[in-house]
């Protein structure tokens, strides 16, 4: 044990080996959280949306309203995390704070982690699909249609999951890009729309003017229905908790990459979407989308179509990104609950590449699993909009559980070294009071008239998933699943260490 570093200690503390490559900086870390975050690929693949749900105002306004509410669920996380710095995350913590029954709660808080964690890949991936699409459309009259998205989409989990199959080294050096890539984007962006355009629209219409194109009567319920596009936007920050395992001092730098992930995704996103909102240049009711896509449309009526292209060109990249890191942390949230038995085929999901030390056959199953989520696109034209609900939904049930575990064991929670002291109350309580609200509001119909085509099955998906881990669970799994398995003594977790490193 003397050779071993503080993390590989805590680890076995944990009940864990060191199978994955520690080779993360805390940079790296919560660049993989930013890039997830991403506010080039929610805020823009959601801009439409908004716009029809309660337009510039609740966009504008709604952004710094939900980012402030995110925070206090990112801090409560980042308590947690302190304390538990394991790839397992969420259903990790669930176990370990609950105070009676660990098993079932972090059964059920890992299958919602699992659920969100693939819905956000989807959603991500379709965005990015839907953007080249755009492009494509502009530049080589590829139409943009159901089937070219889904076929782009197809390529681009699969692209996604080929780097991740590579190895964690490129992955962090490409997410170190990526930050880079998001802030000199946002500036790019923001700059060419402030500069170029001789028309702007005023102060006024950014943040007062208000849009229904729903269907729905009431001002009230489309408001709160318009802060969907912030709240998918802040979502995936528990990639830092997954990938601790691959971090140095994973107990400080996990923590601090939620928390920091985002503070910087909240100023960044308010900046983007006030200068592009600025940019309307023709406003009749609602965004021209003659792209299929709002935002280029913007850029183009903005500076024209070459220099339209190239702000959808750095849209895009952004999009890649946060795409790539989004497989990277939905692998090792599936890597982590396979190695407890906790998915079907939980052998085959928990096996890692001896060579990259890497949990591949994960990665796969992370991309296929996005890539089904989205089929329902074919036909139906409201289906991007509920896997996005889907993606919060999931996640942020996952993101309260422990913090609702961890208010129920008051002075007994035995802190890490990073914590919120006298507000730890205070922060967990309001976190728990937002999801409880949002994870209600989500699920609720988006348009009216309600028909097949626009009919949101966001409940139906977490209906499917919560009855199905709840019928697994009631049948067989609560005979078998304990929760997270211990996998030997200090001395067996180091001899496990050897026989990777010798098969390297």
């Amino acid at each position: 044990m003397s050779g071993m570093s503080d993390d590989e200690k805590r680890l076995h503390e944990l009940g864990y080996t060191q199978e994955l490559q520690r080779s993360m900086s805390a940079f790296s870390n919560f660049a993989l959280s930013f890039t997830i975050i991403s506010v080039l690929s929610g805020c823009l693949t959601l801009y439409g949306n908004g716009m029809n749900t309660g337009g510039p105002m609740l966009i504008t306004l709604g952004w710094p309203l939900v980012g402030a509410m995110t925070l206090f669920v990112g801090l409560a996380m980042a308590e947690v995390c302190s304390s538990y710095p394991t790839a397992g995350g969420l259903y990790y913590w669930a176990a370990k704070l609950a105070p009676s029954r660990p098993a079932a709660w972090s059964w059920f808080t890992g299958w919602f982690n699992f659920l969100g964690q693939v819905a956000v890949t989807a959603s991500v991936d379709f965005g990015a699909a839907s953007f080249i699409n755009a492009l494509l459309d502009l530049q080589f009259g590829f139409a943009a249609s159901p089937p070219h998205t889904i076929l782009i989409f197809g390529c681009v989990l699969l692209l996604h999951g080929l780097l991740n199959t590579i190895g964690v080294k490129l992955v962090a050096l490409l997410n170190s890009v990526s930050v880079w890539w998001h802030i000199l984007g946002v500036l790019v962006i923001v700059g060419a729309l402030a500069l170029l355009p001789e028309h702007h629209q005023s102060a006024g219409f950014v943040f007062g003017h208000f849009v229904n194109n729903t269907g729905w009567s009431s001002s009230l319920y489309v408001g709160l229905l318009g802060l969907l596009m912030a709240q998918y936007t802040f979502t995936g920050y528990d990639a830092s908790a997954h990938m601790t395992e691959e971090t140095h001092d994973a107990a400080r730098s996990g923590p601090k990459g939620i928390v920091m992930a985002i503070l910087v995704s909240l100023v960044a996103g308010w900046v983007l979407l006030i200068g592009i909102t600025f940019a309307i240049q023709d406003y009749s009711g609602e965004v021209g989308t003659a792209t299929g896509v709002p935002p280029a449309q913007i850029f183009i009526d903005a500076i024209g179509l070459t220099g339209g292209k190239l702000l959808l060109l750095v849209a895009i990249g952004a999009q890649l990104f946060c795409g790539m890191s989004s497989v990277t942390a939905n692998s090792r949230m599936i890597y982590a609950f396979s190695r407890d038995g906790a998915l079907p085929g939980a052998r085959i999901w928990h096996r890692i590449n001896p060579r990259t030390k890497t949990p591949t056959n994960a990665v796969w199953l992370a991309a296929g699993g996005a890539f089904v989520l989205g089929l329902p696109y074919l036909w139906n034209n409201t289906a991007y909009g509920a896997v996005t609900s889907i993606a919060v939904i999931g996640l942020y049930i996952a993101y309260v559980v422990p913090t609702f575990l961890r208010l129920r064991q008051g002075k007994r929670f035995e802190r890490g070294p990073w914590h919120l002291g006298r507000f730890s109350v205070l922060v967990g309580s309001v976190a728990v009071a937002w999801v409880v609200f949002i994870s209600i509001l989500f699920m609720l119909p988006t348009v009216s008239p309600i028909t097949v085509q626009s009919f949101n099955y966001t409940p139906i998906a977490v209906l499917v998933v919560l009855g199905f881990a709840g019928i697994w669970w009631l049948v067989s799994a609560r005979k078998w699943f304990t929760g997270p398995k211990v996998q030997g003594s200090p001395e067996e977790l180091a001899a496990i260490e050897r026989e990777l490193d010798s098969l390297a």
